[in-house]
């Protein structure tokens, strides 16, 4: 099984050589060793480290193409309905200042600011199967000034720092060129925070429910418009058009929003069920409403605000911004929204399991070469997991936003499971813009009984 999926990568080398290379590394990973670095992966397969260092560094070959033909197989062999892309970060802790992109940050892996490399990656969730579709090494800014610095460790030139929301963007739209279809897309609220993410992604049509930290502003009511200049004055600076009218309210935190709007506060609170853990269920409360970003100062179309709250920690509030269109049931955008666990899953098996953080490089194109090759490792494992579970990529859950049904695992707190509602059933009950007020929330569990 192994040998007939490497060979589909036989095009990425010009020779031989670095093709049984390939196998040699990729059987490193997938073995039992207890650290995956070079020179164990090369003992136990017999070879001389030197001859994997150099297949990282040296050998001519095209991770890039690599890259794109991962893609592209996750593209054929595995889309789904209900195909999710999460965007997240990892820290790899490192000891001293060589290894490209090293410094003093916050590193997730460690739970504290510690001297390590961030990785910036795309995950692809499609019901029981996950893997990584793509990665980017985080430039921090100490090194982007220091171009001799970068030239050392073989940093090309026209790569200086960016935000991270940046690199994902970037890594959704290589992604997509490949053809992988996301049907929706999610992060943390370090994604979400930023406005102009989001935009990029609405002009892009990508829907999406991401994280948002709970000083994100918009309006829960759109404030009206004023479109043209009623009263010409000479005197003064020419005003634009359209702007919000004198007195219109100000965009509030989410935060607030939750604690003083009476639109909020009307709506009832739902219970779901989100999860089994070891200790028992988890069961959160949520809610949504029609929310209004803030761009460039004036209102966007309307989007959905969901707050959730934890019912065993109420304190415990999660607030999450989507573009969703109307009729989106609140199950689905609360199973997109939970569903980061997959890409936290993917780190650690890929950490535990392939020995993603074990590299020992100081060279970006060897970090870039593998990462990308610890991908190609974990996408073979996540291929035999649905054979021998004898699974597939099918609908079988949850209703989709228009209707069908797909996977899921967010499930009313009364026991009705989106997933049993006829697809028929659940286009009649969508939120239709036309004959409902845009500040109504979406369908309640009230309506998900009726329905069932």
């Amino acid at each position: 099984m192994l040998d007939k999926y490497l060979r589909q990568f036989d095009d990425c080398f010009g020779r031989v050589e670095p093709t049984q290379r390939l196998r040699a590394y990729v059987t490193g990973q997938l073995s039992d060793l207890q650290r995956k670095s070079i020179e164990p992966m090369a003992d136990a397969v017999g070879l001389p480290p030197r001859n994997l260092q150099q297949f990282l560094s040296l050998h001519k070959w095209d991770e890039a193409h690599m890259r794109d033909t991962l893609q592209h197989i996750v593209a054929n062999e595995h889309q789904h309905p209900c195909s999710i892309g999460i965007f997240d970060e990892t820290g790899h802790p490192k000891k001293g200042d060589k290894t490209p992109g090293v410094r003093r940050q916050w590193c997730g892996n460690t739970g504290k600011t510690d001297n390590c490399v961030v990785t910036v990656h795309l995950n692809y969730t499609a019901s029981d199967f996950h893997c990584l579709l793509d990665s980017e090494l985080f430039l921090p800014e100490s090194w982007s000034d220091d171009r001799d610095r970068c030239e050392a460790a073989g940093i090309p030139q026209d790569m200086i720092h960016r935000p991270k929301w940046e690199i994902a963007l970037e890594l959704w739209q290589r992604a997509v060129a490949n053809g992988v279809r996301f049907e929706w897309v999610g992060g943390d609220e370090g994604y979400g925070k930023v406005p102009e993410f989001l935009f990029r992604l609405d002009d892009a049509g990508q829907r999406y429910v991401m994280e948002i930290p709970n000083i994100f502003t918009g309006w829960l009511a759109k404030p009206e418009l004023l479109r043209k200049e009623h009263h010409a004055s000479k005197m003064g600076r020419k005003r634009n058009f359209p702007r919000l009218k004198a007195q219109s309210p100000t965009a509030s935190t989410v935060k607030q929003l939750l604690l003083h709007s009476p639109i909020l506060r009307e709506i009832p609170w739902e219970k779901f069920h989100i999860k089994d853990t070891t200790k028992g269920p988890v069961v959160w409360q949520a809610k949504a409403a029609k929310f209004y970003l803030k761009r460039d100062g004036l209102p966007t179309r309307g989007h959905w605000l969901i707050v959730a709250r934890n019912v065993e920690n109420p304190d415990e509030v999660k607030y999450f911004v989507s573009n969703a269109p109307d009729g989106t049931p609140l199950e689905v955008l609360l199973h997109v929204g939970f569903s980061r666990w997959h890409v936290e899953r993917c780190f650690e098996d890929t950490k535990s399991e392939l020995g993603f953080s074990h590299f020992e490089v100081r060279n970006y194109q060897s970090l870039m070469r593998h990462m990308i090759l610890s991908a190609v490792s974990y996408l073979f494992l996540a291929k035999v997991k649905l054979l021998w579970l004898e699974k597939k990529s099918g609908t079988d859950g949850m209703p989709d936003s228009d209707g069908g049904i797909v996977d899921g695992s967010v499930i009313v707190a009364d026991g009705t499971r989106a997933g049993k509602i006829p697809a028929t059933n659940i286009r009649h009950y969508n939120i239709d813009a036309t004959t409902h007020s845009p500040l109504q929330p979406l369908p309640c569990k009230s309506q998900t009984q009726k329905i069932a």
